[in-house]
């Protein structure tokens, strides 16, 4: 079943009569359950197009469609809604609160739900054992290692059950063994595929963990391809 269409999207930017075309006519589709990887060098528009489908930011022409509803017809309130209901992030630098611990780290987003607070502790402690670190529930982030911080964040991502989650270069800031990690836990939470996974990342190998790798280049589609025969972090281990 389709979670996103993308036609003809088009992403311009106006600088002082400047026109610079981020993207410039990109097509695909995303089903449910799907993990897919966007990969391209710098300046290829894979960051602009993760603004847009996380609805950090609207296109400006084409056609971008989630869960069957044209993203032109929500207004504000209700992209603040998807945001934080439909749609969880994870990025690279963490973005974790240094002087809090990882259950308030996690529990954060719950904070703008309507989910009753009574319930907040059982669903952040369900997500922090999710990703592997229920022993470190009451550790200050400062504690933690670069792999454990970003698994905490992967945490955070899911406690509102999220239809959708953008990991952007999650393993960018971390050394080979614990990005390694981090890619076992997205890939395990996959698995069921109730979560739909949306990697951005310049790395070859990263990449390889998707079932379909989404290439730009220049603001425009060059190839979508199937993963020949999807890379498993258990496989590095042998």
């Amino acid at each position: 079943m389709k979670l996103i269409e993308i036609k003809n999207l088009c992403r311009h930017f106006d600088t002082e009569g400047i026109i610079t075309k981020a993207l410039n006519g990109v097509d695909f589709t995303i089903n449910k359950g799907e993990f897919v990887a966007i990969m391209g060098p710098s300046g290829s528009g894979k960051s602009t197009l993760l603004h847009i489908l996380g609805f950090l930011d609207r296109h400006t022409h084409g056609e971008f469609i989630f869960d069957g509803k044209a993203s032109t017809e929500f207004d504000d309130l209700e992209l603040a809604k998807l945001r934080n209901k439909s749609v969880g992030f994870v990025f690279q630098s963490f973005n974790l609160l240094s002087k809090s611990n990882v259950i308030e780290n996690v529990k954060l987003p719950l904070m703008y739900s309507d989910v009753p607070e009574e319930k907040w502790d059982k669903i952040a402690k369900k997500c922090i054992e999710d990703v592997g670190l229920s022993h470190r529930t009451n550790f200050k982030i400062t504690k933690l290692s670069g792999g454990e911080k970003q698994r905490v964040a992967i945490a955070r991502a899911l406690v509102n059950n999220p239809k959708i989650i953008f990991a952007d270069e999650p393993t960018g800031n971390l050394d080979s063994k614990s990005g390694q990690k981090v890619m076992q836990v997205l890939e395990d939470l996959n698995k069921n595929k109730e979560h739909t996974i949306i990697l951005i990342t310049h790395e070859t190998e990263t990449a390889s963990h998707a079932e379909r790798i989404i290439r730009l280049k220049d603001g425009l589609l060059v190839s979508d391809k199937k993963v020949q025969k999807r890379r498993s972090s258990k496989d590095f281990n042998k």
